[in-house]
């Protein structure tokens, strides 16, 4: 190669990195659940490719789907995290921004586990003792009335006499959205108050729905902006208490956590696979696919992340105790395809 070819070479290669150094970097935000694997997933990202480290912000599912929904361009949000399926009025936000094409990527599952002290008494819940014990009203002999139940063994007989006491995490979180529909609304139905609550609300379902979420105030329930390291302080410092807390969290504090059974089954990956366990939830990122061809690396990220390494059975998903998707390869096709949730359905 001529002295002037290998010039033109290496300027043009000193450009590509300039401005690969200059590139905004994959803006990932969203779930605390999903947050420590993502991560995971950028350190093996840029171990494996040429472009930069993702930024990666634990904001709470609801919250960064909201920012998700903002726009597009290359100013705004990449992909949102998500406990819990996106919602049709989040959609609808998107599609008012611009956010038309949105690639829904489900990466795994994480079970919700209610979790007390090792040393404490065993629990075995239905949904309707989490309604009657957390809910600003109950009924009680055929009507609502203020909640008065200060231990679980009122409510429910067959529990131990311990002081209700409980830690569940604030609304924000995808967390409390699948505590909220698969025990307290489901509790709501199962002891009869929804039935009240509706005719209250003129037959209003979704007003009996928001009204059946209502807690009590007091030190029965206390809501966290902030779960995890913070929530296992709190039981620390509150004997007999009880918290929710996602399955790969109380996994790795199990030396002085117990897991309470849920309908008589214990969480674990195998049940929460199946479907077994009632408290159990899939795990998303949400993909804006306008942002592909403007941010680089974005499609290659979220291939890395479900890569076997990543994703697969016995792959570093499993070590935050998140249970593997079946489906799997056919996420990976899909992402591959940039297939939208619309082109999908």
């Amino acid at each position: 190669m001529s002295l002037k070819r290998l010039t033109a070479a290496t300027a043009m290669f000193t450009a590509i990195a300039a401005t690969a150094a200059l590139a905004e970097p994959v803006e990932v935000a969203g779930s605390s659940t999903v947050f420590p694997y993502a991560m995971m997933s950028g350190d093996t990202f840029v171990e494996n490719h040429d472009f930069g480290y993702p930024n990666v912000e634990s904001i709470g599912s609801s919250k960064g789907l909201k920012r998700f929904c903002e726009g597009v361009g290359a100013d705004t949000l990449d992909i949102a995290t998500a406990s819990r399926k996106i919602k049709a009025k989040e959609i609808k936000a998107c599609a008012e921004n611009g956010v038309t094409d949105i690639i829904e990527v489900r990466i795994g599952y994480d079970g919700l586990v209610f979790a007390s002290a090792k040393k404490g008494p065993s629990f075995n819940f239905v949904p309707a003792d989490w309604y009657q014990a957390l809910a600003a009203r109950v009924l009680v002999d055929g009507a609502l009335v203020e909640n008065p139940y200060t231990s679980w063994a009122e409510l429910n007989a067959d529990l131990p006499d311990l002081g209700i006491r409980t830690f569940i995490p604030a609304s924000s979180h995808g967390t409390r959205e699948v505590f909220d529909q698969k025990m307290m609304l489901a509790g709501c139905k199962a002891t009869g108050a929804y039935d009240l609550l509706l005719a209250e609300n003129g037959g209003d379902v979704k007003a009996a729905g928001k009204a059946c979420l209502i807690t009590r105030e007091g030190k029965a329930v206390e809501e966290l902006e902030v779960t995890g390291t913070e929530t296992l302080d709190k039981m620390r410092g509150a004997k007999g208490s009880i918290a929710l807390l996602g399955l790969a969290f109380y996994e790795t504090n199990i030396g002085e956590l117990q897991a309470a059974t849920v309908e008589g089954v214990i969480p674990s990956a195998d049940v929460i696979a199946t479907g077994e366990y009632l408290v159990s939830r899939p795990l998303f990122m949400y993909v804006k696919k306008a942002n592909i061809a403007l941010t680089p690396g974005l499609k290659e990220y979220v291939q890395n992340v479900l890569s076997d390494e990543l994703s697969g059975p016995g792959g570093f998903l499993t070590i935050f105790g998140l249970v593997p998707d079946p489906e799997l390869a056919s996420t990976r096709d899909m992402v591959t395809n940039e297939v939208t949730m619309g082109a999908s359905s």
